[in-house]
């Protein structure tokens, strides 16, 4: 059944009461605290009752600004049984980027996380003409000694402790309609100023159902550990999708703590991106080159045989012969179940796994190992998912079989990926010019990314806004290329350089400690990690690394020349958005000296 989001919370307490339905680290303790689904509709209810009090109206715009916290989703529910609109920015967000959404949507009132949102929240709200009150989930956090509106979440929910507030919330909960506008997420903004989507409440029940539908073999037995942001769009649909199914969530509050709680947690549930994979990947690999030679030659025949099983017989739903389930079997209980218990994901049912392209060798290894990986894509436009892979029958290489009731097909013009459905937005936030290009004549939204489908599977080629053309005409993909070489131990970062140029080149940000370790190996001297990276030797290493994974590329899409870069890119520097995607427009003009050089004659 698919609740309106202003009622679900208090349905799923009707029906599972003082059962779990949250859990959050007590990290004083190391203890993971619990919400009953009762706790939670009542924690709900509070909250909604102070909006009321507070002031908020209907389809008015609050803001969140916080890491995951059980608040955040206090709050947000509490908005949809006020018919108000909840917009998520990310922990991360600087004051101008915090101004630029409160301005753009003309919030009033902004909930915030700890002490660093607090203190970009308050230097926006002291010129802001919008900003009036911040609300503080972190009891801890210390108010500015200006600061004479701020109030605590703890002493807000005692304003709505009162009749009127509460029958305000229940008439607005009757009235709610799939019609409301529900939230407004705005993208990272890897070429501009960024855009609220808008999602309404009938693509967000939308999305609920047609996941019930594919992911049928979920349930309320299972556990999600929520790391991604409730920011992005493919963790906040998720852990939607989790309450409407009854499935208990364990919140992760920092994203650096992850190794730590994920084996506390061992949940059977994780969407994620791939560089946490891909990490995965590289760590084990560079486990088992360091292994003995007959430890080696046996984690090496366990990857091997879990392949050919799960790819070349499970996969094809074709049955195995006896030797080789035997043999599966006896890893599967071995080396795959010790990686796995090392992780904290032994118990792991399925891990949704989005948000920029999976190298196939990546997505092959994990197939292979038994970790459940089930790969797709989508856009916060889409709310979350338009293809995404079945449990069995899926293709290495694609992004997943198209949902249902979501229809795709292909602009034969540019190859752009085409999308209609009810979970597609209606265009973004007060932007009417923009809204008129996205989408076609005949209601297809424009994804901006470029691929092509066969049997209702959809492959992706590449970001058309980011496709390159070199100065000799040829078209590069560089998230293509990035991909290759990011599932490599040496390399942590990559940005490709290619456009108007006459040939494609790197900025590379390398995995410091394993060149340090390499550099004690072969004892390198270097007084700093810059005089380490411009070694010969050092550069000979990466040099060798780009070929060996640029070996199956077209002459004009290879590596030609590369820049060692002794700092990483980050999202405080600009170089990397909230979701980790690189915007090239600051890394070029940022880095202008250093790619100017490697096209010196």
């Amino acid at each position: 059944m698919v609740y309106h989001f202003a009622e679900l919370v208090h349905r799923q307490a009707e029906k599972y009461g003082s059962r779990t339905a949250l859990k959050y680290r007590d990290d004083k303790n190391k203890k993971w605290l619990k919400i009953s689904w009762q706790e939670f509709a009542d924690l709900v209810l509070l909250t909604a009752k102070a909006m009321a009090e507070f002031g908020v109206t209907v389809q008015e715009n609050i803001g969140i600004c916080s890491q995951n916290m059980p608040q955040c989703l206090f709050t947000d529910f509490a908005a949809y049984a006020n018919r108000a609109v909840s917009i998520p920015l990310y922990a991360t967000n600087s004051p101008a980027q915090i101004d630029f959404i409160i301005n753009d949507a003309q919030i009033k009132t902004l909930f915030v996380g700890e002490q660093l949102q607090y203190n970009n929240a308050f230097i926006v709200q002291k010129e802001s003409k919008y900003l009036k009150r911040i609300i503080i989930f972190d009891k801890k956090v210390k108010l500015n000694p200006e600061d004479t509106s701020s109030i605590y979440f703890e002493d807000f929910l005692r304003l709505g402790d009162n009749t009127h507030a509460e029958t305000t919330v229940r008439v607005r909960m009757n009235e709610a309609s799939e019609d409301d506008l529900a939230t407004i997420i705005y993208t990272s903004g890897t070429t501009g100023d960024s855009k609220g989507v808008q999602l309404h409440h009938s693509q967000y029940l939308q999305a609920m159902h047609i996941h019930q539908i594919r992911l049928s073999y979920i349930s309320d037995k299972d556990t999600s550990m929520c790391f991604l942001p409730l920011t992005h769009v493919f963790e906040k649909a998720w852990v939607y999708v989790c309450l409407t199914v009854g499935i208990k969530v364990f919140i992760n509050r920092d994203p650096k703590m992850i190794q730590t709680t994920l084996p506390e947690v061992r949940p059977t549930l994780m969407c994620n991106v791939p560089r946490f994979w891909e990490k995965v990947y590289v760590g084990v690999q560079e486990k088992i080159k360091n292994f003995p030679p007959l430890l080696r030659k046996f984690f090496l025949h366990a990857i091997k045989t879990g392949r050919l099983y799960n790819l070349e017989y499970r996969n094809k739903n074709i049955k195995a012969p006896l030797g080789l389930r035997i043999k599966f079997a006896f890893y599967n209980k071995t080396a795959f179940m010790l990686l796995k218990k090392v992780l904290g994901i032994d118990r792991g049912h399925i891990f949704p796994v989005a948000g920029a392209p999976l190298a196939d060798k990546v997505n092959e290894f994990l197939q292979s190992v038994n970790i459940p990986i089930i790969y797709g894509y989508g856009l916060s436009e889409t709310t979350a998912t338009v293809c995404c892979y079945q449990k069995t029958g899926f293709e290495i290489g694609s992004i997943g079989e198209i949902m249902p009731e979501v229809e795709v097909r292909i602009d034969e013009s540019n190859n752009e990926i085409l999308v209609k459905g009810k979970t597609v937005t209606p265009g973004y936030y007060k932007r009417p010019e923009e809204n008129k290009k996205l989408f076609t004549e005949d209601g297809f939204l424009r994804t901006g990314d470029a691929g092509y489908l066969e049997n209702n599977v959809l492959f992706f080629k590449e970001r058309i806004k980011d496709l390159y053309k070199t100065s000799n005409g040829k078209y590069i993909a560089p998230q293509a290329i990035e991909g290759l070489m990011s599932s490599d131990k040496y390399i942590e970062q990559i940005a490709i350089i290619g456009d108007e140029r006459k040939f494609v080149s790197a900025l590379i940000v390398p995995a410091y400690g394993l060149l340090e370790e390499y550099a004690k190996q072969k004892e390198i001297a270097y007084n700093s990690r810059e005089e380490l990276l411009l070694n010969n030797e050092i550069h000979r290493v990466i040099e060798s690394r780009i070929e060996e994974n640029q070996r199956d590329l077209a002459s004009y899409e290879r590596i030609k020349r590369f820049t060692l870069l002794p700092e990483p890119f980050t999202m405080e520097s600009r170089e990397l958005t909230d979701t980790l995607k690189l915007r090239r427009n600051v890394i070029k003009e940022k880095y202008a000296a250093q790619i100017d050089a490697m096209y010196e004659e």
